[in-house]
This record gives structure tokens, sequence and C-alpha cells, in this order.
């Protein structure tokens, strides 16, 4: 009888990490969604030239973010720096999530008309370091311990921690995040009082050059019926 349970246990945890990432999702990120900004309206949306308040930075990222000059952005070919892994989930806008393939999600910003990447298995993160890095994900399952029944819906979340990013800003308004820095984001579903569906997307961003601690923010996205108001913009540097 031992040597039958040990034979059941091991095939069941063979099977559980053979599964894709796409059929053992606690719960379901696809479709379009649309970004609530209920606070911080000036910092992620217009924030002006020196408005660095409330910030974790050291003096180096101070003297770098009282000298941001957008046209020069633009003129290195760099106006994309606001719309890195960092900060493209602060800009207005909406998402569209879907499976790239069974162990790689896909996430659309039409703020900027940039992709995200999550990889829930390890694959070739070599090359050059670009604007949305390098993102590994792994779902994070309550109630999956021994003997515990299949997780209810949204008892479950996302974890993706993103490296490999060329520097970009924190802030639109030129509050830099080096190469270095590390960003790791929680994404959970809610459910509002009217039965709508909620993205909520906790992130931490750590940064040895420019931050004293981490960086931490809260991101809503309301999901939407369909993509009718999809609107791809490109990157704005002001």
């Amino acid at each position: 009888m031992g040597r039958l349970l040990a034979l059941i246990f091991i095939a069941v945890a063979s099977y559980a990490q053979n599964r894709s990432a796409q059929s053992a999702a606690p719960i379901d990120l696809t479709g379009y969604w649309v970004s609530q900004i209920v606070d911080e309206w000036r910092f992620r949306v217009t924030p002006q030239k020196g408005d660095i308040a409330y910030l974790p930075i050291n003096a180096e990222a101070r003297k770098i973010a009282l000298a941001w000059d957008p046209d020069k952005d633009t003129a290195d070919g760099a106006q994309c720096k606001a719309y890195g892994a960092v900060g493209v989930m602060q800009r207005p806008g909406r998402l569209h999530i879907v499976w790239k393939d069974e162990n790689t999600l896909q996430m659309d910003a039409d703020s900027g008309t940039q992709t995200r990447l999550f990889h829930f298995k390890q694959s070739d993160a070599s090359g050059d370091p670009t604007w949305q890095g390098y993102s590994l994900a792994q779902w994070q399952v309550r109630n999956a311990g021994r003997g515990a029944a299949a997780a209810p819906p949204h008892e479950g979340s996302l974890k993706v921690v993103t490296t490999k990013m060329r520097p970009g800003y924190i802030r639109k308004n030129g509050v830099p995040y080096s190469g270095s820095a590390v960003l790791t984001e929680y994404l959970n579903i809610l459910t509002g009082q009217q039965g709508d569906v909620y993205l909520s997307v906790t992130a931490s961003v750590e940064d040895p050059a420019y931050l004293n601690q981490p960086f931490l923010r809260t991101y809503t996205f309301k999901k939407v019926a369909d993509g009718s108001g999809w609107d791809p913009t490109p990157c704005w540097p002001k």
C-alpha cells in the first residue's frame, strides 16, 4: 500500500509540474482592461518638471530629474523612457491580455504601443536590455495546500519579476530608474459591488542606483466587454 501511495503521489506531482501555465491558471487575466486613475492624477498624467514629491530617490536621481529635457529624449530616440515596464502601467489607457502560447502571457498596452511578455517557463533571456525587459511569471494559488480542493475563482494571483530593462523613467517627468532595477508585480482579480471585474496590479521597484527604498504603487484596471475603445498611440515624451 505504501509503495502504491508513493507512486500515486509521484504521478500527481509530475502531472502538476507538467501542466501548462494556461491550464493551471487560478484566475483569468485575459481580455480588455481600462485604467482607473482615482489618485495621483498629476503624477500619472501630466507631471511637471521638478514635481518629484513623495519619491524615495537619492541625490543623483533628483539631479537627473531636475535636468529632464523631453526634447533631448526625442532627439536621442528615447521618447519611450516613460513607457518601459515600470512606467507603462502608470500611463492612462487600455490593456489587452491574451495567451501567446500555453506558457506565455502577452500584455499589450495601447499607451505607447507597448508589448510585455510574461514567461512561465525560463526561456532565453540573452540579448540587449529592452524597454519591457524580461519577465518571469509564476502563479500563486491560495488554499493549494496538501489535500485542499481546487481553488475557487479569484483565489490566486500572478507574480511577475522583470529584469533586463533599459534605463527609463519611474515618473514621466524624468525621475530615473537604472538598468539594474528589478520590478516585482502581483496581479489580482477583484469583483466590485455592481459585479464589475477589476485587475489590481501592486508594483515594487528596487533600484540600487537611484532609490533609497522600494517604490511601491498599486494600479487598477476595469474589465471592458471588447476592444471598441482600443486606441494605440506612440510614446509621448512630454
